[in-house]
């Protein structure tokens, strides 16, 4: 699967009018310029959440969550990225193009790399032909009480103990199957398959096309479970096995139980409890939780009791509350020593299996007794670092209701005030009822001003015509500052919404979307022309002092050539008029 071109973008949200896909999802009202309503995302009586038709951009000054309508559509229907592109496309009556470039929505469509998903298909064929030939492999499944029918919706198969069973069926280049995980080269330079004597489960993305495969080994062999390689079209701590195969079964997810192995996975669709998916040899990852939590609002984490399960279930706490919000919940169930999922749904089965889920701990109940475990709550000294330590944990948070509840739980428990807490680290409150004072923790630079001039005023670019000064200015965000320049002048008519989109999913999303909601001294109506004017001034005279400077020191150790002289005197005039 191709990008989807830049321009498309821009066309679509062009085409795209925030206020109407909102609208039809939460019903707005009119308010000066904009539209209003309670926030979706976090629970709210007072409105906060405010859309622009300008800017064809939403924000919500309660919890911070903002963004275009393709944001919006990712947040409220738990889409990905490309699935909120096609349906805007759909309203739209556009065909979403594909090119071979990179980018956010997927990989790339060069011959090499569709080469590899038909390689990764005929593997899975194969595989599954041979489950049918080898009668210990089926006889394997059946002592695991599996059937026919989840064999089949899963895709299982078998790969027969051979050196080169499958690089003879494929008769592809070897090189290419190395490249899609399915052989390996030894010392020699002789290729041979990689999986052998397993249990195959195929693993699928989004669309259901396979990327890489999980083997179980049918005996005593070691290693017990044997991954693909991290390929092209496989990257593990993006993906969740099963869940293709979850969205499948029921269109209408209400949660997602995360499991350690695939034969949990399947056992539990044995049992008919579908909306189990299960990390692939890796820690669940920030990415695996943003993506389930847009597919479902609620979340179980199923760990071993033992003391190595505890410590993986606090890596998945420290991973997830980032990722928390208003609207989202998280829940941990611990096992008994020795069980499993899958061999407590067998004895507990369907009914017996989820009554244990219902039991499964908080969130903020998981968050309290890991801090309690493992500081001293009964000394003063103990109390002070339990509250520093939960106050880490919890600063990456956005503001919300849920926030508030795990720092007056914080509270509870050290004996602090909640408002104190916040002081342990210097850190404000980002409750809706403090939303001014955190619009205004930037400190003010020229470059930031720039950058939100920009964002909220895109047709300001058209009035900075001199800004070559720019790529020799040595200054933290400049770089943003020229691209955003770049990309305006190629595209005059872009949106603020459209701007932002040509950066999601870089690094310096998360700041553009701060710096948009950021309130600079003045007020929500300050004038942003000749704030703009002024800080790219400001820029300018950084830009010729710095000249200034390294030309005198030249002076001083060599002779300026005659440019340099006329340079230096123009800037030493200006330097004089300015004072």
């Amino acid at each position: 699967m191709g990008r989807i071109p830049e321009h498309f973008i821009d066309e679509l949200l062009t085409r795209t009018d925030i206020v109407e896909v909102i609208n039809q999802r939460v019903p707005l009202k009119k308010a000066g310029r904009e539209y209003t309503a309670c926030c979706p995302f976090h629970n709210e009586k007072t409105p906060s959440f405010t859309v622009s038709p300008t800017k064809q951009f939403y924000h919500c000054f309660g919890c911070g969550a903002n963004g275009s309508a393709i944001g919006f559509l990712m947040e409220y229907e738990h889409l990905d990225f490309v699935e909120a592109i096609e349906t805007l496309a759909h309203d739209a009556g556009l065909e979403v193009p594909r090119d071979s470039g990179p980018g956010p929505s997927g990989q790339q469509a060069s011959p090499k790399i569709k080469n590899q998903y038909q390689l990764l298909e005929k593997a899975a064929s194969y595989y599954q032909n041979q489950l049918k030939k080898h009668p210990e492999a089926v006889e394997y499944l059946k002592t695991r009480g599996l059937s026919g029918e989840i064999a089949r919706d899963y895709g299982l198969g078998y790969a027969p103990d051979e050196w080169d069973g499958l690089i003879k069926h494929v008769q592809a280049s070897p090189e290419d199957m190395e490249l899609a995980g399915l052989v390996i080269r030894n010392d020699s330079g002789r290729y041979y398959d990689r999986f052998r004597n397993r249990i195959m489960f195929p693993i699928r993305d989004r669309k259901g096309q396979v990327i890489a495969f999980g083997g179980r080994v049918l005996n005593d062999g070691s290693p017990k479970y044997l991954n693909s390689p991290e390929t092209s079209t496989f990257h593990k701590g993006q993906e969740a096995y099963g869940l293709y195969e979850a969205r499948q079964h029921t269109r209408k997810l209400d949660r997602l139980l995360v499991v350690e192995g695939y034969m949990d996975v399947i056992a539990l669709a044995q049992h008919d409890i579908r909306y189990a998916v299960a990390t692939l040899g890796t820690a669940t990852s920030a990415e695996h939780i943003q993506r389930l939590f847009r597919i479902v609002p609620e979340i179980v984490f199923c760990f071993d009791g033992d003391r190595a399960g505890r410590d993986a279930a606090l890596k998945a706490l420290k991973t997830a509350l980032p990722q928390m919000q208003d609207g989202r919940d998280a829940y941990f169930l611990f096992l008994e020593e020795g069980e499993d999922p899958d061999s407590l749904v067998r004895k507990l089965g369907k009914e017996g299996f989820e009554a244990q889920l219902e039991q499964a701990t908080g969130l903020a109940e998981f968050f309290i007794q890991s801090l309690t475990q493992s500081h001293n709550s009964h000394s003063q000294t103990g109390r002070t670092q339990l509250a520093r330590a939960g106050m880490e944990l919890i600063q990456d948070m956005q503001g919300g209701l849920l926030k508030t509840h795990l720092v007056e739980e914080l509270g509870r428990v050290s004996h602090i005030h909640p408002h104190q807490l916040h002081n342990i680290l210097n850190q404000p409150s980002q409750t809706a009822s403090q939303r001014q004072d955190r619009r205004q923790q930037l400190q003010v630079t020229p470059v930031r001003l720039v950058i939100h001039a920009l964002l909220h005023q895109p047709q300001l670019a058209s009035e900075a015509s001199a800004t070559q000064f720019l790529h020799e200015l040595d200054l933290p965000g400049l770089p943003i500052v020229r691209e955003l320049l770049e990309n305006i002048h190629q595209n005059p008519n872009l949106s603020t919404a459209a701007l932002l989109e040509r950066w999601r999913g870089r690094e310096e999303e998360a700041h553009l979307h701060r710096l948009m909601e950021w309130s600079p001294p003045g007020g929500e109506d300050l004038d942003l022309t000749p704030l703009f004017h002024d800080a790219m001034n400001q820029l300018q005279r950084r830009h010729n002092d710095q000249r200034l400077e390294l030309l005198l020191h030249k002076a001083e150790h060599t002779v300026l050539d005659d440019t340099e002289k006329k340079e230096l005197s123009t800037l030493l005039t200006t330097q004089k008029s300015n004072t």
